[in-house]
């Protein structure tokens, strides 16, 4: 028997405990703390909202979960993770398309973010997606000191 397709749904305050294991498991390095979460989450409601968090559930279990953050016109992917027994599922993707489908709601011209020069994987993703790298941020990962490829995805196009 398999598994039920995880469902999407907003992020509470309530997943931060699960997404955090999460985190942990997959960003052991460089995880962001309980209170990164919280703040983004702070900024995620109302109609001044100026964020978007999204996570998967499969099963009553956290698999993933994604992030963007948008001003003035421009959105930043702010994080995007799936458990490993969920990769090539297509659980990315579907999160990533969530959040340019906000990124289109709050009215962003293009579409940032950073990715690890060492994941390869996430890089494929977004270039499916129509990303392109626009440059490097030397040492951006820490502890690691891992460069990141910064990425940029103009909204206009964002059909898959």
């Amino acid at each position: 028997m398999s598994a039920s397709p995880a469902a999407l749904r907003e992020m509470r305050w309530w997943d931060i405990g699960p997404v955090l294991d999460l985190e942990h498991a997959l960003f052991p390095e460089d995880a962001w703390s309980a209170g990164m979460f919280w703040s983004e989450l702070a900024h995620s409601r109302g109609p001044r909202a100026t964020r978007r968090y999204v996570v998967a559930e499969a099963d009553g279990k956290i698999v993933g979960y994604a992030g963007l953050a948008a001003a003035g016109g421009l959105a930043d992917v702010q994080t995007i993770a799936v458990a490993r027994d969920q990769w090539g599922t297509g659980l990315g993707a579907r999160l990533l398309t969530d959040l340019l489908q906000h990124a289109t709601a709050f009215e962003c011209d293009e579409v940032l973010l950073e990715v690890r020069v060492d994941n390869t994987r996430a890089q494929k993703l977004y270039a499916r997606f129509g990303f392109e790298p626009i440059g490097l941020r030397r040492g951006y990962y820490q502890p690691a000191n891992v460069d990141a490829l910064v990425m940029r995805l103009p909204v206009q196009g964002t059909e898959t």
